[in-house]
């Protein structure tokens, strides 16, 4: 039997390259005073329909009635549940509050590359400040993850817009506030969909507005209310990576100002992330019991770790780190089973160090040993053999060999092999 279409089996490997990825996700994020929340899986589905995510969200949703004839669903997105939570709790921290979380997400839609049914995904959230700095703070944040997993401005893209800009636009053309959310729905897929399916859409929503006007407002409009933000990025060192383009308007109903989405310089791959400010979501959420600003924004394992694949300088980083996190660092070659039992011992002794160990639980030929150590990709084996206590250590790498007594290894260890590899134990 195989995983239902969108979902995913996570071999050893597989989880290697996920470790990867989250472990950047997390140093990025602590650097930047971020701690890590986490939330149910299920939720109910009056969180999502309470007009505030919107769009094809609610279409996506993998909905069912439980044991208890309640309405629930499996989280398509995380920004809901934060808001959630913070409507309940928001009392009891100071503000303004770094949150992310790192968990799984569902949604029902056409399976393709970069985007499945069930997918890993990381939000950062900055809660309780309205000012320009905390946009760029969470932007930065992005940007540095990129860097973390060696992409730089030649790779990636923020395409940064203002959703107060379009709703000026909407306005000044007489659209009433309950058209704007559906142009706006039809501005985000504008560069994603045939010109005469966008003008279908348009007509039936408004008689004034046409893709021409919308193309050109996008070429054309400045967005004046992004200059305090452009310079906070400059202060930052991050201007090379941003790109104002107004047709960044994102497709979830609760964004409320600025919003951004990261693209692959290179083309072919969807938005590998994208956010904005949401500054209305919790008043709603907690029916009014908290009123408090919000920015943040999302981004997926799967989209990630192909892009990352196709940019060199980026697969190296991710190889290097897979090299120097591999199942084993050190395997004990028994080459004479008299010596078993000082092997165990010795072998013991490296575990409670930290070092990751092998060695052969059964009588081997020391060929087939060497074979299992390559293959546990082991940067060293350490041979026990008939020399005891003298001990054979083998660099799998380079081949060079040296003999070394039990009392010097751990010393010999710790200097060489962390100079080496950087992330021992």
């Amino acid at each position: 039997m195989q995983p239902l279409p969108g979902f995913r089996d996570f071999l050893p490997d597989d989880c290697a390259q996920r470790d990867y990825i989250t472990t950047q996700w997390r140093r990025s994020a602590k650097c930047y005073g971020f701690v890590e929340f986490d939330g149910p899986a299920l939720e109910s589905a009056e969180l999502y329909e309470k007009k505030n995510s919107g769009g094809e969200i609610l279409s996506q949703l993998y909905s069912f009635r439980d044991r208890g004839e309640r309405s629930v669903v499996l989280r398509p997105e995380m920004t809901p549940t934060l808001a959630r939570i913070i409507g309940s709790h928001h009392r009891s921290f100071l503000k303004p509050l770094r949150w992310f979380n790192i968990g799984h997400c569902y949604r029902y839609e056409k399976p393709q590359r970069g985007r499945l049914r069930e997918f890993l995904q990381l939000n950062c959230d900055l809660l309780g400040e309205s000012s320009p700095a905390a946009d760029a703070e969470v932007i930065g944040l992005l940007i540095d993850i990129f860097k973390s997993v060696g992409l730089g401005p030649r790779d990636v893209v923020i395409r940064l817009s203002d959703r107060l800009v379009w709703q000026q636009f909407l306005q000044d053309h007489d659209l009433p506030d309950e058209k704007m959310r559906e142009i706006l729905h039809i501005v985000d897929k504008i560069e994603r969909e045939p010109q005469s399916k966008t003008e279908e859409k348009l007509a039936a929503c408004s008689s004034s507005l046409s893709v021409k006007m919308l193309q050109q407002f996008i070429k054309e409009a400045k967005a004046p209310s992004l200059a305090p933000l452009l310079q906070e990025l400059s202060a930052r060192g991050l201007r090379d990576y941003i790109q104002v383009d107004l047709s960044i308007v994102r497709g979830l109903a609760y964004y409320t100002g600025v919003v951004f989405e990261a693209f692959s310089l290179q083309g072919g791959l969807r938005a590998l992330a994208g956010g904005g400010r949401y500054d209305h979501l919790i008043h709603h959420l907690s029916d009014g019991a908290a009123n408090m600003p919000a920015v943040g924004f999302g981004m997926g394992d799967t989209v990630l770790l192909d892009f990352i694949t196709s940019i060199p300088s980026a697969a190296e980083k991710k190889a290097s780190y897979l090299a120097a996190n591999a199942p084993c660092q050190i395997y004990l070659v028994i080459a004479d089973e008299t010596y078993r039992e000082e092997a165990i011992m010795l072998a013991s002794q490296l575990r409670r160090e930290g070092w990751r160990v092998l060695f052969p639980l059964s009588t081997e030929r020391v060929s087939k040993q060497f074979s299992n150590a390559q293959a546990a990709r082991a940067t060293l084996a350490i041979v026990i053999g008939a020399e005891w206590p003298l001990l054979k250590i083998k660099h799998l790498n380079t081949r060079e060999e040296e003999e070394i007594t039990p009392e010097h290894l751990f010393k010999k260890l710790a200097g060489e092999l962390q100079s080496r590899q950087g992330t021992f134990p």
